[in-house]
């Protein structure tokens, strides 16, 4: 049953990963530009939300069929694997397997252009704090829902706090994505909240400090923060998880 359940989270990763490239994509752009409309060989994308589902290269590109899995499936397929293993038979398992194909695509987009965008961070803390308070209401459930949206609240004060004292240093987009996290974190409490958060600062620091080493950047050199909040925000859930499955 344990084996099953990590492989079909393993499963269910692989196949959400497949449908991000696209809208990575799509919403990889500057502040001032529109989302894409049109795939890199420019034909026009579906309208509805089957134009934001897949590949970045549409059905009518040649070399659509001849792509290789993107990047975005073994870490999506790890990441929901982690988590089943971690959390086991739990009702707020469906919500970590919900929400990690988006945490993922907003890792992706970041990356590219330092940006979060509104569209992602905003809903993803609505829906984190929606689907927690329904799995709290079933049986079984290892977290707390009050603790989920005091945890939102907080780490979103904690990095407001920050955007204000060093707005250079820091997104607003940053601190939008904060409000998930703390959601996600502050389930299994206040130690897995401080986990989290910490490592998410460690493992940006080790990196800065990686590529300064290298000489490929400089203590000015703005690095993408996104990507290692929610590398962060994963490290915690798993501990937090672990010990409220056993």
């Amino acid at each position: 049953m344990y084996a099953t359940l990590i492989a079909a989270a393993a499963l269910w990763g692989a196949g959400t990963g497949l449908l991000i490239p696209r809208a990575a994509y799509r919403l990889s752009v500057r502040p001032d530009e529109d989302w894409r409309q049109a795939c890199p060989a420019g034909h026009p994308f579906h309208p509805s939300v089957r134009g934001w589902l897949g590949g970045a290269r549409c059905a009518a590109c040649p070399a659509a069929a001849g792509r290789g899995a993107p990047a975005a499936v073994p870490v999506t397929a790890c990441a929901c694997a982690a988590l089943a293993a971690a959390t086991g038979v739990r009702p707020e398992l469906a919500v970590w397997l919900a929400l990690a194909p988006f945490a993922v695509l907003l890792a992706v987009v970041d990356r590219r252009v330092h940006r979060l965008p509104d569209r992602l961070t905003l809903p993803l803390a609505a829906a984190a704090a929606v689907l927690l308070g329904a799995a709290a209401r079933l049986p079984g459930a290892a977290g707390s829902w009050t603790g989920a949206l005091l945890g939102g609240a907080v780490l979103g004060a904690a990095y407001f706090l920050l955007f204000v004292i060093h707005p250079g240093g820091m997104g607003f987009g940053d601190v939008k994505l904060a409000l998930s996290l703390g959601v996600a974190l502050g389930w299994y409490g206040w130690g897995t909240l401080f986990l989290g958060a910490f490592a998410g600062f460690l493992f940006g620091s080790v990196y800065g400090f990686g590529l300064m080493a290298l000489g490929r950047a400089g203590r000015r050199t703005a690095i993408p923060f996104g990507p290692f909040m929610i590398g962060g925000a994963l490290a915690g859930l798993l501990l937090g998880a672990a010990p409220a499955a056993s």
